[in-house]
């Protein structure tokens, strides 16, 4: 605001300066004349004629065309008129002392201050002046009795006084609307063009008609031709501007369809600078804390939201939407002066500030829906805690550098995976795990060089991406400072812990995948964990899969398209009566030359090499079929899947599991993935909303292994499961060990109070069943009842049985009498699962 003082300041100055030069010359021009009517001795009119002539300027002065020109009015008036006609009639002298004296009434009459009273007196004393000189100069004697027919005097006359006009008006007007005088000049110059001559043809009439022997009758028409000729011209006048002025709101609400809100605020002030003629516009946005000031050509400021204490000639109107309902802000017309706008004009401002409103708010929701997509977009790459890429990023990019390979230098992936983190979720719990990750990343991303890209892949797995490497050599160098920047303790709810972690570094080759280049990035990163180095860097020679294992994995791709990959199912049974009530899918590849493998054998290569989506989706198709199949013959068994960690952290894989459910219209509650729960927990933070969407849709969920690892009642607070799988070490040793015994206690008394199902697996003789019967152990699974079989051998032993009984493997445990059966217990997808027999 300080800026606008000065500058107005500065303005007034000029204005002073140019306004003094004006009374300067004004009165020099009166002197003149006054020394040349000493000089030249003339009759003194009556002081009838005097007060008439007088009289007629204080008329032709008050007769008025407005038009505005910026913050102030562009007026024309008659006042030449009665000048030139009264120099035909008078001395020179006279009129121009009549004209004065007559502006000096005028001005008085509408009072606007002492400076511009001044300026308008000077400026009739100029213009009358030089009228006079050219009637002097040109020699014409003026006569009340006979005055003489001056038609060529009387337009150089006219052409004198608007120049000399002119010279005094426009550097004034220019100076205090901020333009320049060629732009004042040419503003309505046409429309002046064609007044100028009205006012030269009626000045013409009238000298004609009285230097003429007409009569008086006619002399009295000519005021109302005068007046006809005014209305004329102030309707055209106002016409023009008023179209001109609509043209011009038109445009700019035009440029108001802008989706960017600064664009729109600068337009919107130059505009309403323009359009209401102002010296300057403002927009004051107070819930942006914002003002925008500009004139007509340019922006003034652009910033903190504030305005001028004590501002001047100022109109003010809310920014607020067509039905009132919202209000935005304010915008600020200032003038140069005083300014009463019109009605049109007030409604006119009303009109262009509810369309600025409109355009703000959608400029704002624009920003707002941008801002929304731009965390949409981060989020989609991001890691929600700690604000690391995401794999999904570090994958693109990772791609990206290998399409561009050689172009800026060779790039390494570096895998990183926290050793004994577990530990710290089991120990202090995931808050505080969540919050050793936080540091983790921290310090990760701030030892990075620039241009690499960190990411969290989930769990405790982090990788960075080393671009621009001029050699090899120096990824590890890289590697082993940025797992350096780790070795300082990391403080935890008041606890200082120390981070260990181990690297896995892989060059990328100049052909290759993604996939293949995160496969060797892990192989490198489990070698440095069992040799206890920092780092490793991946080489072909030490490859921990070896010769057999690398070929398998060249061999996936034929396998999966070959249909290689089979499924054996395995019964599990009520542990009471002996029926099945489910089974378990247990894949198999059938090598051409190695013959049938286990998963064990090669499921963590198909994890490495990017066919587990497929994989997965060849053993869930084959289950399907299987549960129709056994469905069609009168078996409706649910069956449990096997699902890998890694196809959790796949955000389609949902959508790919229950599209398929639907394709064979098996209801989701028949299906069970079984999660590892040794695997799970590292991934769990990173999982949990990929099971809770297919646990709402009803696909049921069971905990494979459960109590080998140590984290086992975080992983029931977080994943809601249906089923605990006892693991086969414990029921191995049921007999024996009264630890295994207590655990498996332990597990069915904490799923009964969770209402959940526990199944023993590795069931192998008939004490072990008993011995987990009496343990209150419902449901199992071994080679006691039957070891997997295909498909089509499965519904076999189903449709055989045991003694004659289809669907029951093995002998009741007990009479019909000593049981109590339950009921059947609604499942949470809307199915029922049906509960063994439990002891009387």
């Amino acid at each position: 605001m300080t800026e606008t003082r000065t500058n107005d300041d500065a303005t007034d100055q000029r204005l002073r300066l140019l306004v003094g030069l004006v009374v300067v010359f004004g009165t020099g021009a009166a002197a003149a004349i006054t020394a040349y009517a000493i000089a030249h001795p003339q009759p003194i009119p009556s002081l009838a004629v005097l007060a008439t002539m007088t009289l007629l300027v204080v008329i032709a002065n008050r007769v008025r065309i407005y038009v505005r020109l910026r913050s102030t009015l562009d007026i024309s008036t008659w006042g030449e008129i009665p000048v030139l006609v009264g120099l035909v009639l008078l001395p020179a002298p006279w009129v121009v002392l009549c004209a004065v004296i007559g502006a000096t009434i005028v001005k008085l009459l509408t009072w606007r201050g002492p400076m511009k009273t001044v300026f308008a007196i000077a400026k009739e004393s100029l213009t009358a002046s030089a009228a006079a000189w050219v009637f002097i100069a040109l020699g014409v004697q003026p006569s009340l009795t006979d005055p003489p027919l001056t038609i060529v005097e009387t337009t150089l006359a006219l052409c004198a006084a608007i120049l000399v006009d002119q010279l005094a008006y426009l550097p004034v007007m220019a100076t205090s609307t901020g333009s320049s005088i060629r732009k004042a000049a040419l503003h309505n110059l046409g429309i002046k063009l064609v007044g100028y001559l009205f006012r030269l043809g009626t000045a013409l009439l009238m000298i004609g008609v009285l230097a003429s022997d007409l009569s008086l009758l006619v002399l009295l028409v000519v005021p109302l031709v005068v007046a006809c000729m005014h209305l004329w011209q102030s309707r055209s006048v106002r016409t023009r501007e008023e179209r001109e002025s609509w043209q011009r709101l038109a445009k700019a609400t035009d440029e108001l369809n802008a989706v960017d809100l600064t664009q729109v605020l600068h337009s919107a002030t130059t505009r309403a600078a323009q359009i209401f003629s102002a010296a300057e516009a403002a927009i004051d946005l107070p819930g942006a804390g914002r003002t925008v000031r500009a004139t007509e050509s340019q922006i003034l400021s652009d910033g903190p939201l504030g305005r001028d204490p004590a501002p001047r000639y100022e109109t003010t109107v809310d920014l607020v939407a067509h039905d009132g309902s919202v209000r935005v802000g304010v915008l600020r017309l200032r003038f140069g002066g005083v300014v009463r706008l019109t009605e049109v004009e007030q409604y006119k401002l009303r009109t262009f500030a509810s369309a600025i409103c409109t355009a703000i708010r959608n400029a704002e929701a624009y920003a707002e829906l941008a801002r929304i997509a731009a965390e949409n977009a981060h989020a989609a790459s991001h890691d929600p805690l700690t604000g690391l890429a995401n794999r999904r990023r570090l994958y693109d990019r990772a791609d990206q550098l290998l399409q561009a390979a050689g172009h800026d230098g060779m790039f390494a992936l570096l895998l990183i995976d926290l050793n004994h983190f577990k530990e710290v979720n089991d120990t202090l719990g995931h808050a505080a795990g969540d919050d050793v990750l936080r540091q983790v990343a921290n310090r990760l991303r701030d030892s990075a060089a620039p241009g690499d890209l960190v990411a969290r892949l989930g769990g405790d797995e982090f990788a960075v991406l080393l671009t621009g490497l001029p050699t090899p050599a120096l990824a590890n160098h890289r590697a082993t400072g940025m797992l350096a920047a780790l070795d300082p303790g990391i403080e935890v709810e008041g606890m200082k812990i120390t981070v260990e972690a181990a690297g896995g570094i892989a060059l990328a080759a100049g052909t290759g995948s993604v996939e293949e280049l995160m496969r060797r990035a892990d192989i490198a990163m489990y070698q440095a964990k069992r040799s206890c180095e920092p780092t490793v860097v991946y080489a072909h020679a030490r490859d921990t899969a070896d010769l057999e294992r690398l070929m398998l994995t060249g061999e996936l791709r034929r396998a999966v398209a070959e249909h290689e990959f089979n499924v054996d199912f395995q019964p599990i049974v009520d542990l009471g009566t002996g029926e099945v009530v489910a089974a378990e899918a247990l894949a198999r590849w059938h090598h051409p030359d190695q013959g049938s493998l286990t998963p064990v054998q090669f499921l963590e290569t198909v994890e490495r090499s990017g066919q587990l989506p497929a994989f997965a989706d060849a053993v869930l198709e084959q289950s399907l079929i299987a549960m129709q199949s056994w469905r069609e013959a009168g078996f409706d068994l649910p069956v449990a899947v096997n699902v890998s960690p890694r196809s959790l952290l796949d955000p389609t894989f949902p959508e790919a599991v229950l599209a398929r459910l639907g394709r064979h219209e098996v209801p989701p509650n028949r299906l069970i993935l079984e999660l590892t729960e040794t695997l799970t927990i590292s991934q769990l933070d990173v999982v949990e909303r990929t099971l809770a969407e297919l646990r709402n849709a009803g696909v049921r969920l069971a905990i494979d292994d459960f109590g080998t690892g140590v984290s086992s009642l975080s992983v029931l607070s977080r994943i809601p499961v249906h089923q605990l799988k006892i693991d086969r070490e414990f029921v191995a040793a049921v007999e024996t060990s009264t630890e295994a015994a207590a655990v498996i206690r332990t597990t069915v008394d904490l799923a009964r109070n969770l209402h959940l199902t526990v199944i023993a697996e590795g069931v192998e003789s008939e004490p072990q069943r008993r011995a987990l019967w009496e343990l209150g152990c419902l449901a199992g699974q071994g080679q006691l009842f039957a070891r997997p079989y295909s498909a089509a051998r499965f519904l076999g032993v189903l449709q055989r049985g045991s003694g004659g009984q289809p669907g029951v493997l093995a002998a009741a445990l007990h009479d019909a009498g000593s049981v109590v059966r339950l009921p059947v217990r609604r499942a949470s997808g809307g199915g029922h699962t049906p509960l063994p027999h439990l002891p009387a």
